[in-house]
């Protein structure tokens, strides 16, 4: 793709060209931290709708309003996202949620919030380290706590190295989050659902699917085969 000022520095995520829009901007983020926190592996089906509804004459070719959902055996997991308007609650402009039969817990990079069905609450903030560095006042307040988060993975990184064992964030589930992501895309541009056979790596039935689970590589780049 040629060269344009309104790809860099950060518009390029909203170009397939390089990478997979806001679903695998930060909807891999709270896909991921769903799947841990439950214990989820592959899903068995994913679908997706959206679309360009609000900047309609951008250059963009990913959209800018997306929902997926991704079922699995005993639950449905589903993620949304619109880059317009406001958020209904400002505590909440993003975040994960898990109902479950005895209550809701709400997580994002700033804390979490428990309301059960019945009875008071309790909530916490994610405030570790605020300040503790030189340059956290400098950054953005976005990005404050995602620099805490950030650094206590740096550290179980490098404590995993010397205990020999998996960090928290292991390669094997970072691959299923984002390949969750992936797929939704696929979901969305083909505009049906999606039947996952995890075991071999492949959408049931559907050979347009498959064919864009890889895309050509330039030359003399090659795409490592897949044993």
């Amino acid at each position: 793709m040629p060269y344009r000022p309104d790809i860099h520095p950060i518009q390029w995520r909203a170009f397939e060209a390089f990478g997979n829009g806001y679903m695998g901007d930060i909807g891999v983020h709270f896909v991921d931290l769903s799947r841990w926190m439950l214990g989820l592996g592959w899903p068995r089906r994913i679908a997706s709708a959206g679309g360009a509804y609000v900047a309609r004459e951008s250059a963009s070719d990913l959209p800018d309003v997306q929902t997926a959902t991704f079922a699995y055996d005993h639950l449905l997991m589903t993620w949304t996202n619109r880059q317009w308007g406001r958020a209904p609650d400002p505590r909440r402009q993003w975040g994960t949620a898990i109902h479950g039969e005895r209550g809701t817990l709400f997580v994002s990079g700033e804390g979490y919030e428990y309301a059960p069905r019945e009875g008071d609450g309790f909530s916490g903030a994610l405030d570790m380290e605020a300040g503790r560095y030189a340059g956290d006042a400098a950054m953005p307040e976005w990005e404050r706590p995602l620099q805490v988060m950030t650094r206590w993975h740096m550290r179980d990184f490098l404590a995993a190295i010397a205990a020999r064992r998996a960090p928290a964030a292991s390669i094997e589930d970072g691959a299923i989050s984002t390949s969750c992501c992936v797929l939704a895309n696929i979901a969305l541009r083909l505009g049906r659902t999606l039947e996952w056979d995890a075991e071999n790596q492949r959408v049931i039935g559907d050979d347009a699917a498959n064919a864009l689970l890889a895309r050509p590589y330039r030359a003399p780049w090659r795409r490592p085969a897949i044993a």
